[in-house]
């Protein structure tokens, strides 16, 4: 890398401006996958909730309540143990299990971390085209151009001839 002067980094390794740059690009990446991470572990009980599974038990009139419902008519009047409500409801009522939370808590981590990537690579619209004055080289007081600027020429016989044949002369 010619041009580009190294530097000592504090630990006692040479990082050249570009190596530099590429670690804080990193180190946003990875806060991008703590941050999807936490928000998976995080938004897990206040769905449910909001759900209607609940730590009392399932709310009345709430999704939770027809999920319920639905599944005991389709098991004969029973909701049935290890089905999907049976374990949201187990959910809601005593929170997620220490191995629940990792695998949500990286399963969030890989999407915070492939959106940060898929937002580096989106593609960029070119900037909208300028209309200032400096910016299009014309100076204040300037006339813009077009059809005001093609003068007639400067034929006063002509001039004339075309307002006598106008008026029938």
């Amino acid at each position: 890398m010619q041009g580009e002067a190294s530097a000592m980094h504090p630990w006692g390794c040479f990082v050249s401006p570009g190596m530099a740059s590429a670690a804080v690009i990193g180190g946003a990446k990875a806060a991008a996958a703590v941050v999807g991470g936490a928000l998976f572990v995080g938004a897990v009980p206040v769905a449910l909730g909001a759900m209607g599974f609940t730590g009392a038990g399932i709310a009345a009139s709430s999704l939770a309540a027809k999920m319920m419902s639905s599944a005991a008519i389709a098991n004969g009047g029973g909701v049935a143990a290890g089905s999907l409500v049976a374990t949201l409801q187990s959910v809601g009522a005593a929170g997620l299990s220490t191995s629940s939370n990792i695998i949500l808590g990286l399963a969030g981590s890989a999407l915070g971390a492939w959106l940060w990537d898929r937002k580096k690579k989106a593609p960029s619209s070119p900037p909208p085209e300028s209309s200032t004055e400096a910016e299009r080289g014309s100076c204040a007081g300037d006339d813009p151009p077009g059809p005001q600027d093609v003068s007639p020429p400067n034929d006063k016989s002509s001039a004339s001839q075309n307002s006598s044949e106008k008026h029938g002369k």
